[in-house]
């Protein structure tokens, strides 16, 4: 009987899992939420000029408020780690390479629902097989 929930190679052993991740992460690519917190992320210039308060609290609120925003933004793509593998050098430069296409370029939001699909894709393959 297998307990473990992630294997030796540092991913998740159980298909059932990593199938809930992708989905999970699949969806929430396309979610208006995710939409915000990108769209906030993108421009973090633009959320200093808006969101400006002075003093250390007043930088210490800026500063949680855009790190929930860049949370919000890359959650779900870090997640996908724990199927493709935590320390598998290759999937971590694709993924942080998704990431950046996300924050930087103009295409930010198509991909972002590509990479949803894509992942939303994946994962039901694992739950039919």
């Amino acid at each position: 009987m297998k307990t473990a929930l992630m294997a030796e190679t540092m991913r998740v052993s159980e298909a059932w899992l990593a199938a809930a991740i992708l989905v999970g992460a699949g969806l929430y690519q396309l979610t208006p939420l995710k939409g915000a917190c990108l769209t906030h992320c993108r421009s973090p210039l633009g959320f200093l000029m808006t969101n400006w308060r002075d003093g250390t609290v007043g930088a210490l609120r800026m500063g949680t408020r855009h790190g929930m925003f860049c949370v919000g933004c890359c959650w779900a793509v870090m997640a996908v780690m724990f199927v493709v593998g935590i320390m598998n050098l290759a999937w971590v430069a694709s993924l942080a390479t998704l990431v950046l296409i996300e924050k930087a370029t103009p295409l930010g939001f198509i991909v972002s629902r590509l990479g949803g699909l894509t992942m939303l894709g994946f994962g039901a393959s694992l739950l039919l097989t």
